[in-house]
């Protein structure tokens, strides 16, 4: 099983794929951003693009790279991606789902307000690539195609871990971490994946 959190940047798509993934006991996360990266160093400046997802060729990574563990592995595969546009949504996730896959997509959704400040608290000023993407994201995300929607306004992260998993058929063990070290542990989450480039 794939289960694909989509949402904008800083809607809380790492957060909640570390959640399930603490709670799920045969679970990987998968997370695609790492070919965009990969990219960004093998591909000439010459050719680079803005947004790595514009590169034919992470589309085509991402959904071989998730074909290939989704048919060696058993567990529940967890991937944190953003896809806005509806084209690269159909080379990732339906294509996969058409090779048979079983694949649970969300987004993530919550106010412009509420990604803004969820954006600063994790040190993406209001210039920031992220906090420019955002007017992009919601308004595509919002589309029937990129259903199914899950509303995270005011709700903590472990809520949405729960709500997805119910939707799912999984049954996820107790939060790990108790509920007075649990910044802490959103804290070790996202120094994790601060990108040095």
């Amino acid at each position: 099983m794939i289960i694909w959190l989509n949402g904008a940047f800083g809607a809380g798509k790492t957060q909640t794929a570390f959640e399930l993934h603490s709670r799920i006991s045969d679970s990987f996360v998968f997370d695609p951003e790492e070919i965009g990266f990969c990219l960004g160093k093998i591909v000439p400046p010459a050719v680079k693009k803005s947004d790595f997802q514009d590169h034919r060729l992470w589309r085509e990574f991402a959904y071989q790279s998730l074909q290939y563990v989704a048919q060696n592995y058993t567990g529940t595969i967890i991937v944190p991606m953003t896809v806005v546009n509806p084209e690269y949504y159909d080379q990732t996730v339906n294509a996969l789902r058409n090779t048979g896959l079983r694949v649970h997509h969300f987004t993530l959704l919550a106010s412009r307000e509420t990604v803004l400040r969820r954006l600063r608290r994790r040190g993406d000023g209001i210039n920031s690539w992220a906090a420019l993407q955002l007017n992009r994201c919601l308004a595509s995300l919002s589309d029937e195609k990129f259903k199914f929607h899950l509303d995270t306004e005011a709700k903590s992260i472990e809520l949405v871990a729960e709500e997805i998993a119910r939707h799912v058929g999984l049954q996820l063990k107790p939060p790990t971490w108790h509920p007075i070290l649990r910044p802490l542990k959103r804290a070790l989450v996202q120094i994790r994946h601060i990108r040095f480039l």
